[in-house]
C-alpha cells in the first residue's frame, strides 16, 4: 500500500491516559507509527525480535537504546537492532516517528503491556 501524508502534524492525537501508537502504513515487511506522548507517557523497555528506526519529530524525552540511556529531543534519530533494550520516556510533548521491521507480534509486545499495566518504565 502506498501512503502519502502532507504533514505528520495532520495525524498527531495525544491520549490522556497512555501514549498513542498511531499506524501510518504496513505491510508484511515492515509498520510505520505516530508515537504521540504526553509528558510523563512511556513505553516500557523491552527486547522485541524486531528493528526499530525511530525520529524525535516534537518534544523532548529519554531513549533506552541497548545499554545506553540518552535524552533525546527533536531531530535524533536512532536505529536499535531486533532482541535489544529499548523504550521511551516523555518529558515534554513529544512526537515520534518509529519504523519496525518486520512488523511486531503479539508476542513482541508482552513485555510493553505488562510494563504499562504495572506503570513501570524499567
Amino acid at each position: 500500500m502506498t501512503y502519502v501524508l502532507p504533514s505528520y502534524r495532520d495525524a498527531v492525537a495525544f491520549n490522556p491516559e497512555r501514549f498513542n501508537p498511531i499506524t501510518l502504513a504496513g505491510n508484511e515487511r515492515a509498520k510505520v507509527i505516530l508515537a504521540c506522548f504526553e509528558p510523563g507517557q512511556f513505553i516500557p523497555v523491552h527486547r522485541p525480535g524486531v528493528d526499530l528506526s525511530l525520529l524525535v519529530l516534537e518534544g523532548e524525552g529519554r531513549i533506552v537504546a541497548g545499554e545506553e540511556e540518552l535524552s533525546v529531543q527533536a531531530g535524533a534519530i536512532a536505529f536499535v537492532p531486533a532482541g535489544e533494550r529499548r523504550g521511551i520516556k516523555a518529558e515534554t510533548r513529544l512526537v515520534i516517528l518509529h519504523v519496525v521491521t518486520p512488523p511486531p507480534t503479539q508476542e513482541d509486545h508482552v513485555q510493553v503491556m505488562a510494563g504499562l499495566q504495572a506503570g513501570q518504565w524499567q
